[in-house]
């Protein structure tokens, strides 16, 4: 499978806030995938197949009265990732317990240290999506659980949730960038009980976990809703993310038809993360 080249987008937004928060979930709306908040604005990234020369005319805030927004755009080659990373990527702590940082910065004090090289994959801690699944797993049993990490993007779920005891682990992606990124990021943290697969939701029959995490969009989630529900075990527990607020009705109308109980809604900046039992 050939390297997915992705589209950064640069915008400068006046005023900032709320003008940010709307310009991402619009573009996540759209089909960008990763977003890194910047003094200036954000920058949003997609996959250069995923876009086309009217990917921002439904980008309502584009044209809004209220606020000035200007942007730039580029393909980004997989060679100067690691210097886009360096220029924007922090390290982030998630409630005082877990840190997500790159080889490059200063070793905190937390109970979990995940140490990630993100090149052109997703799932730092730093969107929303991800921050609450982190949170998510830092207080749920992982302890000799089998798990499945569904979008793993950087493979930073599969990695905390080894950290917390779980095993055996499988972490799937279908982008081969994340595929790579995601082994290389399970070596570097020592983990022994991560299987990296690259592929989609037809690699899950046959396969059964105790605990399963989803962090895709919405459209994904109810296309595979069924398979992912058939791999979970009985008294099972399901977290997803990867969608706004106003998703939740159909999201949970969807595990509903599965009979699985709703537990835990977290909520960051319009995102959520929900937790299901079954």
């Amino acid at each position: 499978m050939s390297n997915t080249i992705y589209l950064g987008y640069y915008f400068k937004v006046k005023p900032l806030q709320p003008a940010v928060e709307i310009l991402i979930a619009q573009l996540g709306y759209a089909g960008f995938e990763s977003f890194v908040e910047t003094e200036e604005g954000v920058t949003a990234y997609i996959q250069k197949e995923e876009c086309s020369e009217t990917i921002l005319d439904d980008i309502q805030i584009l044209n809004s009265e209220e606020f000035e927004i200007s942007f730039t755009s580029e393909e980004i080659e997989q060679t100067n990732w690691n210097t886009e990373w360096e220029k924007n990527f922090n390290p982030i702590i998630v409630d005082d317990t877990c840190s997500v940082r790159a080889p490059f910065h200063e070793k905190p004090n937390t109970e979990f240290d995940i140490i990630i090289e993100p090149k052109m994959s997703f799932g730092t801690g730093h969107h929303e999506t991800t921050h609450m699944m982190i949170q998510h797993l830092l207080k749920n049993e992982f302890t000799d659980k089998s798990v499945l990490d569904m979008g793993c993007g950087t493979g930073v779920l599969a990695i905390l949730a080894e950290m917390k005891g779980a095993k055996p682990i499988d972490a799937i992606d279908y982008d081969n960038w994340c595929y790579l990124n995601s082994l290389e990021n399970v070596e570097r943290n020592n983990r022994k009980h991560i299987t990296v697969l690259e592929g989609d939701a037809n690699l899950l029959p046959g396969r059964h976990y105790d605990i399963v995490i989803a962090n895709i969009n919405r459209n994904i989630l109810i296309n595979d809703m069924e398979t992912y529900i058939n791999t979970l075990n009985d008294n099972g527990t399901l977290f997803l993310s990867g969608f706004y607020r106003d998703d939740i009705p159909i999201i949970k109308a969807e595990c509903n038809k599965y009979a699985l109980k709703h537990v835990e809604t977290l909520e960051r900046n319009n995102w959520v993360a929900l937790k299901f039992e079954k």
